[in-house]
Formats: C-alpha cells, sequence, structure tokens
C-alpha cells in the first residue's frame, strides 16, 4: 500500500511540511467511514490515501510530543506516518470508532520502536520493563534536575517498579557523554513496539476492550433506567457503590420495610436487569 501512495514530501523544512498537511481538510465521520468501506471491502488505494493525508496532522502533533529525545523531528513524523498507514490498512469501519483513536496506538509504537534503535545510550532498556521505565521517566519527569528520593519514590510507585530502577535510568538519561553504540536489532528478537506499549495487547485488542466496556455501561445504564426508582436506590447501594456498600439491613432502616421485603425486590430487580441486557446484547 505504501508504495502506492504519494505524501508530502519531507524534503523542505519542517514548516513548510506542517503547513502542507494542515491544508488537508479533515473528515467527518461520516466521510471517514465512506472511505475506510471501501479500503476494507474494495482495497481501493485512493480512498486509504484520503483517509492517510487527513490524518497526518495528528502524527505531527503526536511526534512533538518526543523532542525531547534529541532526535530530528523529521524523523520521528515519518515514523508515525509509516505507523499511521499501519493503522488504515488494518482499520475496521464497522467497529463504530474514529480513525485516529485506533492509529495513536500504531503511531506511537512506530515512533518508540526508531527511539529505541537510535538512542545512544549503553543498554538503556533492554527489557521490556525498562523500555517501558524509559518512556514514562521521560514523559512525567519534571524539569531537567536530578530527582530527590521522594520523587523517585512517588515514581516508582507509580510505575509499579523498584525506586532503584528509577535510579539507574535517571543515571543513564544523564550519561550521554559517554561514547556508546546504539542497540542492535540482533538484541532483542521477541522485541514488538506494540508489546510494551499496551503491555502485551495490539491496538485492535485494546480497542475491542473498550468497545466491550463502553457496550457494558451503556447496558448498565439501559437496565437501570427500566427500574422503578426504589429498586434503583437498592440496586446501586448494594452493587454499584466502590464502597460503604449497604446491607440489607440498612436499606430496610433506611426504607421503612423488612431485610427480607429488600432482598425480594432487590431479586426482582436484578432478574428485569438482566432480561433488559439480554435484549440489549
Amino acid at each position: 500500500m505504501t508504495n502506492a501512495l504519494t505524501l508530502p514530501s519531507m524534503g523542505g523544512s519542517i514548516e513548510s511540511y506542517i503547513q502542507s498537511v494542515n491544508s488537508f481538510p479533515i473528515l467527518s465521520q461520516e466521510e471517514e467511514t465512506s472511505l475506510a468501506r471501501r479500503l476494507w471491502n474494495q482495497g481501493d488505494l485512493e480512498a486509504a490515501q484520503q483517509l492517510i493525508l487527513s490524518h497526518l496532522r495528528f502524527v505531527v502533533a503526536i511526534a512533538r510530543g518526543y523532542k525531547g529525545y534529541g532526535l530530528p523531528q523529521a524523523d520521528l513524523i515519518q515514523e508515525g506516518n509509516i505507523g499511521l498507514m499501519k493503522a488504515v490498512k488494518r482499520f475496521d469501519p464497522e467497529r463504530g470508532v474514529r480513525l485516529v483513536s485506533f492509529a495513536v496506538h500504531w503511531i506511537k509504537a512506530e515512533i518508540h520502536e526508531f527511539i529505541m534503535r537510535n538512542w545512544r545510550l549503553v543498554k538503556i532498556a533492554t527489557t521490556k520493563q525498562q523500555r517501558k521505565l524509559f518512556f514514562n521517566l521521560r514523559s512525567m519527569k519534571q524539569g531537567l534536575d536530578t530527582m530527590n528520593p521522594q520523587e523517585v519514590d512517588a515514581m516508582a510507585t507509580q510505575l509499579g517498579v523498584k525506586s532503584e530502577e528509577v535510579v539507574e535510568m535517571e543515571k543513564r538519561f544523564n550519561g550521554s557523554d559517554i561514547s556508546l553504540e546504539p542497540i542492535s536489532d540482533e538484541e532483542d528478537d521477541a522485541f514488538s513496539p506494540i508489546s510494551y506499549l499496551t503491555d502485551g495487547e495490539e491496538p485492535s485488542q485494546i480497542l475491542e476492550n473498550e468497545q466491550i466496556t463502553h457496550l457494558r455501561e451503556k447496558g448498565l445504564q439501559q437496565s437501570l433506567a427500566c427500574l422503578d426508582d426504589r429498586s434503583r436506590h437498592i440496586i446501586e447501594a448494594r452493587w454499584l457503590r466502590e464502597k460503604d456498600t449497604a446491607t440489607l439491613h440498612d436499606l430496610a432502616a433506611e426504607l421503612g420495610v423488612s431485610a427480607e421485603r429488600v432482598r425480594q425486590i432487590e431479586a426482582k430487580a436484578l432478574q428485569k436487569m438482566r432480561g433488559a441486557l439480554a435484549t440489549t446484547a
């Protein structure tokens, strides 16, 4: 697909390239869906090109977030464009989401891989956990000064790693004055940018999980709407609170009925909700 597409040239200045990509109109959801269906069902490369051109501005915006790595902005954009083209090729228009939501994972994955292969620090991040720490440390660290122990502990807790690992990674960042070799392609044959970006799930799986969660939440709201006020209150108090869940006796005292009556109302409400969820599934 990439050989048949014509993208704006990066031969001039970054500013002129950005002006060029910003000149392409943003597609409406209807236009995007129509083009994506043409590509998905007919392999229409003209449709693919329109989808890609309309999203190049988003690649530029994402690439700007990686300026701190000291790599040419044009290279980061080019790698992000590769991720965008991969996303367009895999985008299923029937999933009911916008292309940009799907493509962002692929764009970041390609940029991450490029950074890992070109960052000139010895063994800066040779494992999946170190790679995740590498990118999170860059994005979360405040300023250029060395972190104090409290900041180290807070970051380690947030990222789920040891404080010693945060300190070691920060030292590697600050050791750029050493003569070093880039990480070779053979160093980790099992390395995939998607794996450290998404904890082992591919973007398509992430998107599917997000849709399932959305549908479950939507179904829950619809099933609650079919209940009367008292039944809805009991279900919310018994099942939907994050903490301080009410007991049958708590609700009995509040509503002025017996605990057994509360249990009967709850059971009837749950049965009604299951029926509503089955209808919307």
